[in-house]
């Protein structure tokens, strides 16, 4: 498979489960209504599992501007390359947000609160402070990127990196998601992605949503800029600690 095809097709099913999970918990109507935190990162958790292994020997399976941004830094990823994979990430995070938005369309209807609709497509801050929530996402994907870097290795030459592994590779990836959304996800919601974030919020601006109102466009460069800063330096240390 193309390695962009596999990025568009992976984000997408990423996307499909984690906003899925979250429009279980939070629309009226739903089976998995008020299901709270622990079902929503779980689900979150087996989502990047899924798509990890769907992409993982074709791509690498980034699934996240801020992994593939990293991976061209360490020089595991051409530069050329970037930009199509950024681009695959957010049309398979619209994907998938559209595809949440079909399968819950009548628990959608049923639904008043705006602020519940958008939670279901966007990040948001439990406590909106735009300094500490762009440090709270730094940090998240912080650990995530510098994390990933131990399961690879410190040498890896190819630029199916970070993840080469099929399913296997897959699992420890999942965990530390599922870790960082359990003891650092309370506080901004751990976009921890960009893609994951813009996407689904690009769609709720557009789509015909009952109720919905303003997709807090005044935020949504924190789930951006944090997540690629925290990246960049996770990238740095990681080089020059292991160098």
């Amino acid at each position: 498979m193309n390695p962009i095809l596999a990025e568009f097709i992976a984000t997408a099913v990423l996307i499909l489960f984690g906003g899925g999970v979250v429009a279980n918990v939070l629309l009226n109507g739903t089976k998995g209504n008020g299901g709270g935190w622990i079902v929503i990162t779980t689900a979150w958790a087996l989502g990047v599992f899924v798509g990890v292994t769907i992409a993982g020997p074709y791509s690498g399976a980034h699934l996240n501007p801020a992994v593939s941004v990293a991976m061209a830094i360490k020089g595991n990823l051409p530069w050329n390359d970037l930009p199509y994979f950024i681009l695959a990430q957010i049309a398979g995070a619209c994907l998938g947000a559209f595809l949440v938005w079909t399968q819950y369309k009548s628990h959608y209807d049923k639904t008043e609160d705006s602020g519940l609709i958008l939670a279901t497509f966007g990040t948001g801050p439990a406590i909106r402070n735009y300094g500490l929530n762009f440090w709270n996402e730094c940090l998240a994907t912080f650990i995530l990127i510098f994390s990933i870097f131990f399961i690879t290795g410190a040498e890896i030459s190819d630029t199916r990196a970070p993840i080469g592994l099929g399913s296997i590779g897959a699992i420890p990836v999942a965990f530390i998601v599922w870790v960082i959304g359990l003891a650092l996800g309370g506080t901004t919601g751990y976009a921890i992605n960009p893609a994951r974030d813009f996407g689904p919020r690009l769609m709720h601006s557009i789509l015909p949503i009952k109720n919905k109102g303003g997709s807090d466009w005044a935020y949504a460069w924190v789930p951006i800029a944090g997540p690629i800063i925290g990246a960049i330096l996770a990238t740095i240390c990681y080089q020059v600690i292991f160098a």
